[in-house]
């Protein structure tokens, strides 16, 4: 009878063990996140947009059985800030193209990967996004080709190459969306896309270069006299059917198609030439490239007429071993101007940039910091706000560089370095975004 009740009693605290733990085991089972309710939506807000099939990213995060193979990696890229890429301080200025996690989402990924990387109920699964087929503006309205395709050698130095391809706009035509996309990826390092417009004047920018060292001091002053010689020969002033043009889009590693606010749209004046300026990167085997723009256009004539400009110092030198050279350019505003994005470049020995807004009155405020500048990646910084930029206004971009041997991407340590178009050279190099208060789109 005793060892009855006692069997009884050690068998019903076992059964309540087992219960209690199965209950548990259920708890923890369900709050284990998932592919298809907590990751899958995390990867489609912020991911594979550049990781599906025919981006730039080196696999599809699409489905499951496409990330999984990726998961340790993905916990460890997203965990270091390495992914998403985006290398602005989160303390200076908010950015509407901003790719940074939250915590709450580093942390799903960082606990799905260690779970296991279950996939949970299909039936569960978000529909994946659409994309229009190889563009991420959606389906351009027009679509302008190199006129020819390029050999590409299968290894030496490349050229920078200039394609000239008409638009065949009979009118002034308002672009909301552009996207330049390269015909085979793997060889194009970057390019860069104008618009010239033959038989009209090139309209000067809302701001001035101010002269920064002996170098550019120089250099203003040997623009002047050209200028000034210019005048007293009566030539005419200089037209865009003889230069570039302006720049109306860009392809670099990391760059984001321009997808323009409401009310603002870049006019691209009738019979433009698109100009293509690209840089090739030889592969290890010769290969054919067609790059081509994308454009899709408003409606109707914007509020705001949208302008490309750069910032840029051409006159510096990095010595040789020198880990942290400051080389700085200025500008200041004539105009009132809202100013919609920057973009900083330079190339391998680059490592940080600042920007600087100091007013009229002296104040200075900060608006772009890039503490651990990426080469790798290309970005626009989109000013979630536009920066309201007074006349008198000077803005400060500040470069630092690395030519040191302890820059492992460092080309040569041993060289000084100078501006040039090579990746093994240097730029200091800013695109703006903008547009002029007092203009209006009735050009």
């Amino acid at each position: 009878m005793h060892v009855a009740k006692c069997g009884w009693f050690v068998a019903g605290v076992a059964t309540l063990v087992l219960t209690a733990g199965g209950a548990a085991a259920a708890g923890a089972e369900a709050d284990t996140p998932t592919f298809t309710e907590d990751v899958a939506p995390i990867l489609y807000e912020n991911c594979v947009t550049c990781h599906r099939a025919g981006e730039v990213a080196p696999m599809s995060l699409i489905t499951y059985q496409e990330t999984r193979p990726w998961v340790r990696s993905i916990k460890n890229k997203v965990m270091s800030g390495e992914m998403p890429p985006w290398h602005a301080d989160p303390s200076v200025g908010r950015f509407l193209n901003e790719r940074r996690l939250t915590d709450a989402e580093r942390e799903i990924i960082g606990e799905w990967v260690d779970a296991g990387a279950p996939e949970g109920d299909r039936a569960k699964l978000p529909s994946a996004p659409t994309f229009a087929a190889g563009w991420q503006i959606g389906t351009p309205d027009v679509i302008i080709e190199m006129p020819k395709t390029f050999d590409v050698p299968a290894d030496g130095t490349i050229r920078y190459q200039t394609f000239v391809a008409p638009t065949n706009f009979t009118e002034d035509k308002w672009v909301k969306a552009v996207e330049v996309r390269a015909g085979t990826p793997a060889a194009v390092h970057h390019i860069l896309a104008y618009g010239r417009a033959p038989d009209t004047e090139q309209r000067p920018p809302s701001f001035k270069l101010i002269p920064v060292g002996e170098l550019a001091e120089a250099a203003a002053k040997a623009q002047a006299a050209r200028a000034e010689r210019a005048q007293q020969s009566g030539r005419p002033a200089r037209r865009q059917g003889r230069g570039r043009g302006m720049l109306i889009g860009s392809l670099a590693p990391g760059t984001n198609p321009m997808v323009f606010e409401p009310g603002t749209a870049l006019r691209v004046p009738k019979d433009t030439q698109v100009v293509f300026q690209i840089h090739y990167t030889a592969t290890g085997e010769a290969v054919t490239d067609r790059s081509s723009i994308g454009m899709v256009f408003a409606d109707a004539p914007p509020e705001h007429e949208l302008r490309f400009g750069q910032i840029l110092n051409p006159f510096f030198e990095i010595p040789a071993g020198e880990g942290n050279q400051r080389v700085d350019a200025l500008v200041e505003f004539t105009e009132d101007t809202e100013v919609y994005a920057l973009f900083p470049h330079t190339h391998l020995r680059g490592k940080r940039w600042e920007y600087e807004l100091v007013y009229p009155d002296g104040r200075r405020e900060a608006v772009l910091s890039v503490p651990a500048y990426d080469f790798n990646w290309q970005i626009y910084y989109q000013f979630e706000e536009p920066l309201m930029v007074p006349k008198g206004a000077r803005l400060e971009a500040a470069a630092w560089y690395d030519n040191s041997e302890a820059n492992k991407s460092n080309p040569d340590p041993t060289v000084d370095v100078r501006w040039g178009e090579q990746t093994w050279e240097e730029m200091h190099y800013t695109g703006i975004t903008y547009r002029v208060l007092s203009e209006s789109n009735e050009q």
